[in-house]
């Protein structure tokens, strides 16, 4: 298992933070729009960055959005590069956050499997004033039986 590094754990999460402001503060484009940048992704060398955002405007597609960020990437840096104070900001790379959909695809998934037990089982119980062989848990089909055919002995 590669070791976890703190140091880009923290600048993924301060270039989350400014990234957010940034894009709802000084991002014009109206191609944007309101937009969640919900998780960055640094490179080990830091050069490079997955942002990855979702968009509030369900009616605006996904991919316009994302040419709109790419446009910006650049402007992007060059603020981050004055706020973060370091000396190299990593390239940024927008991509659509598929979480949501992944999970909502999952719970039908689990849903369906449920119902699919729920039903199996259903079908395995008898129905309710259906014959059975059992009465209060004793099978009463026992082919040992003490008694002669012809009675009991005199």
């Amino acid at each position: 298992m590669p070791k976890d590094f703190q140091r880009s754990r923290r600048i993924e999460e301060q270039i989350q933070r400014l990234l957010v402001d940034l894009v709802r503060k000084e991002v014009k484009d109206p191609r944007v729009g309101l937009v969640t940048i919900t998780a960055v992704e640094v490179s080990r060398d830091l050069s490079h960055a997955k942002v990855f955002f979702l968009p509030f405007d369900s009616k605006r597609p996904v991919e316009e959005v994302r040419t709109a960020l790419a446009s910006a990437a650049g402007f992007l840096r060059i603020h981050l590069k004055k706020l973060l104070q370091i000396r190299h900001v990593p390239e940024l790379r927008f991509l659509p956050d598929k979480t949501i959909d992944e999970a909502a695809r999952l719970s039908v998934l689990i849903n369906s499997a449920v119902a699919s037990d729920a039903r199996r089982a259903a079908d395995a119980q008898p129905a309710p004033g259906e014959a059975t062989d059992e009465v209060d848990g004793v099978d009463e089909t026992d082919d040992t039986d003490d008694t002669d055919e012809a009675g009991p002995a005199p």
